[in-house]
């Protein structure tokens, strides 16, 4: 049975790297908005089960599901995966929602940049979201919506990031491309854009770094750096249903960065 077959039927999200940072924060909220969560986690299981149990509590069921991101022959037995506890936990053999958000990070001027760590950001940030959309694009039911993360570094530009912001620019522009051609479906595609967020991300600079956490703070109009709720809200904002007709935007969530 599809969701679109039931209008009864649970929503339900599959949020990539969903274990800890803006990941866990969108499965939460989308939790906390009546969405059933799939989430998945590269090594650290015990977080992953943690947010379950979180989501759990919220009265909503989740299941936690290994998966690099950065390894697409990985990504068919991913999808068997995905397919199997669709239909032992939910009788489903859709999801409604996809939620594009494991990453890495990386801070290297442009000069110092080896084609190893710009393979790194192209395998995780770009050729995963592509290639993990496509197998699960058989999954996700008709009138479901994907949401791409990028960055507010495709927009301003801060000097040791031209690597990752170029892949979330290629992000953004697949974003478009996606809402064109799932249209037919009913699928819309979204980009969100975070600004610079206090979580462990390049190893907790914005969160444990005060000179960092105040530069940040003096040029955002909201007057502070960003945290994971602010993120995860926003997804979850985006997949109600009164976000339906937004299609094929960027959406940057920084409050007010380099404006």
């Amino acid at each position: 049975m599809t969701a679109s077959s039931n209008p009864h039927a649970s929503r339900i999200a599959l949020v990539t790297g969903g274990s800890r940072g803006l990941g866990r924060s969108a499965a939460l909220a989308l939790a906390a908005d009546g969405v059933d969560v799939i989430l998945t986690y590269v090594s650290d299981e015990a977080s992953a089960q943690a947010v379950v149990s979180d989501i759990e509590v919220k009265g909503r069921r989740a299941i936690a599901l290994r998966l690099d991101v950065g390894d697409s022959k990985t990504f068919a037995a991913f999808a068997d995966s995905v397919k199997t506890v669709l239909a032992a936990t939910w009788q489903r053999d859709r999801f409604d929602f996809l939620v594009n958000n494991a990453g890495v990070g990386l801070h290297a001027n442009f000069e110092d940049t080896t084609e190893a760590q710009l393979d790194m950001l192209y395998n995780v940030h770009f050729k995963g979201t592509y290639f993990l959309t496509q197998k699960l694009l058989p999954l996700i039911a008709d009138g479901g919506r994907i949401v791409n993360v990028s960055s507010g570094l495709t927009r301003f530009s801060i000097a040791g990031a031209s690597a990752y912001a170029a892949m979330k620019g290629g992000v953004e522009v697949l974003t478009r491309y996606l809402a064109k051609e799932l249209g037919a479906r009913g699928i819309a595609v979204n980009t969100i854009a975070p600004g610079a967020i206090e979580t462990d991300f390049s190893g907790g600079m914005v969160r444990d770094n005060p000179q960092v956490n105040a530069m940040i703070a003096g040029f955002t109009a909201l007057g502070r750096a960003g945290k994971p709720d602010d993120i995860g809200g926003a997804i979850a904002g985006l997949l109600g249903e009164g976000n339906r007709w937004v299609n094929a935007q960027r959406i940057e969530v920084s409050g007010g960065m380099m404006v």
